[in-house]
């Protein structure tokens, strides 16, 4: 299963300018019935010119316009790494390098 991008949130003027979108990336392994999961948040900032080619209104927006610019704005290079620490942190679940808990014979 690849990594799912999502908008959790986008924050307009009152002219319905986009602003800010919020975005979360996340992943699952399930393996034996357990859940093992990765993800990243962060924002994008936008500039909006609805003179400019291409502009898309508020009411016309999709999800998928906005996945887009999300990615488009962070660049191919920070969305692998975002994606490949996501892949660690699911493989870190799977086979943790720190452990917690106490020795049998703790008193």
């Amino acid at each position: 299963m690849a990594v799912i991008w999502d908008v959790s949130q986008i924050d307009r003027s009152n002219t319905n300018a986009v602003h800010t979108v919020h975005w979360r990336a996340s992943k699952t392994d399930t393996v034996d019935s357990v859940d093992h999961s990765g993800s990243g948040y962060g924002t994008c900032s936008f500039t909006p010119d609805p003179t400019a080619e291409g502009y898309i209104s508020w009411d016309a927006l999709t999800k998928v316009n906005v996945q887009a610019w999300v990615q488009e704005k962070l660049g191919a290079d920070a969305v692998a790494a975002i994606e490949a620490s996501i892949a660690s942190q699911i493989a870190e679940s799977k086979a943790p390098t720190v452990l917690f808990g106490y020795p049998e014979n703790w008193e």
